[in-house]
């Protein structure tokens, strides 16, 4: 589980396929110092867990649905990543809960500036709007962010200078491509509501819209 607060843009050292997907090095340094073998390290959003430790680099192993599922397939040599070790008991939670495991993938279509401020707009899978609500939480690459804007067709973040400057959001134009993860308190919710509708089993099992239900209320 993480928080989406950033914690250092890391650097790939280098990637090599395997029969198991593809090893990533990467350079973390700031932290380096704090990363374990067996850590979970949030890697541009992606949960991956740190199997070796040299210096102030570490390993992790992509298998292949990750790589299939989320831009970590594209990730090459020299790449800019942002990365966050999983949360503590005792740490403040600043941001929200994200739990690392992509939903799908965003394209950005416009970066505007509103002094030193920025906004984001993407379109995102059909399937993920009905998780999505103005002033909601989303994370983008790893990132804790709000809903700006919500629209049938895409939606928009504002990005404050400090988190522009420190996480890899400064490198990215449109057309680049981002890993969403949407509220997971919205999918917990959408799927306790299949169970509480009344009917038979099936009707349970049926699709259900929790934008639609809302709305019904």
């Amino acid at each position: 589980m993480f928080t989406g607060l950033i914690k250092d843009i890391g650097t790939i050292k280098s990637v090599k396929k395997n029969a198991e997907g593809a090893e990533f090095i990467i350079q973390a340094p700031k932290l380096s110092k704090e990363i374990a073998i067996d850590d979970s390290v949030s890697t541009n959003g992606v949960c991956l867990t740190a199997t070796q430790i040299t210096g102030d680099t570490f390993k992790v192993q992509a298998v292949h649905v990750t790589l299939e599922k989320t831009t970590t397939g594209d990730l090459k040599s020299g790449d800019k990543v942002n990365l966050e070790l999983a949360v503590r008991p005792m740490d403040r939670m600043g941001g929200h809960f994200v739990q690392g495991h992509v939903n799908g993938i965003g394209k950005i279509t416009k970066i505007n500036s509103r002094g030193k401020n920025f906004e984001i707009t993407l379109t995102a899978p059909k399937d993920l709007s009905r998780y999505m609500i103005s002033e909601g939480s989303i994370a983008l690459h790893g990132i804790s962010l709000t809903i700006s804007k919500l629209t049938s067709s895409d939606f928009s973040v504002s990005i404050i200078p400090h988190t522009w400057e420190n996480t890899v959001l400064h490198t990215k134009k449109v057309g680049d491509t981002v890993n969403i993860e949407v509220d997971m308190m919205a999918k917990y919710l959408e799927n306790f509501m299949k169970f509480m509708k009344p009917g038979t089993e099936s009707d349970a099992k049926s699709d259900f819209s929790l934008e639609k239900w809302v709305k019904e209320q």
